[in-house]
Formats: structure tokens, C-alpha cells, sequence
């Protein structure tokens, strides 16, 4: 990727790789130095920094920030 994606609260992430528990797409809760997500498939809160999310982002869904 040449610019840098933008995420937004709300979002749904799906990443290159899969979450131990199968599923591939995340919810994001926080946006900062670091993003923390949530894993759409366990609930699982992951905190992580935001250059290493941006690495393993494939899809970028918008969201609603209400949610």
C-alpha cells in the first residue's frame, strides 16, 4: 500500500492472516499510537501498534462509530 489506510472506530478489518479462533475480520474499539480491535468471531480484545495493523490490514470495511 502506497498511503496509509485510514481507520476509523467502527471499522471492520479483515486481515491477511486468521485469528486463532478462525475468523479473519475485526471490529476496531480504538484508534491512536495504537489500534485496539475485537475479534468478531470470540470477542477477544486485542491491543497493537498501529504501523503492525496497518501491515496486516486486506480489506478495510466502514462502520458505524455508534455501535
Amino acid at each position: 500500500m502506497g498511503a496509509f489506510p485510514v481507520i476509523n472506530v467502527g471499522d471492520i478489518l479483515e486481515m491477511k492472516k486468521t485469528h486463532p479462533c478462525g475468523e479473519k475480520t475485526f471490529k476496531v474499539l480504538r484508534v491512536g499510537a495504537d489500534v485496539k480491535i475485537m475479534c468478531t468471531g470470540c470477542g477477544r480484545i486485542l491491543t497493537q501498534d498501529r504501523l503492525k495493523i496497518e501491515k496486516m490490514i486486506k480489506t478495510i470495511y466502514p462502520g458505524n462509530e455508534n455501535e
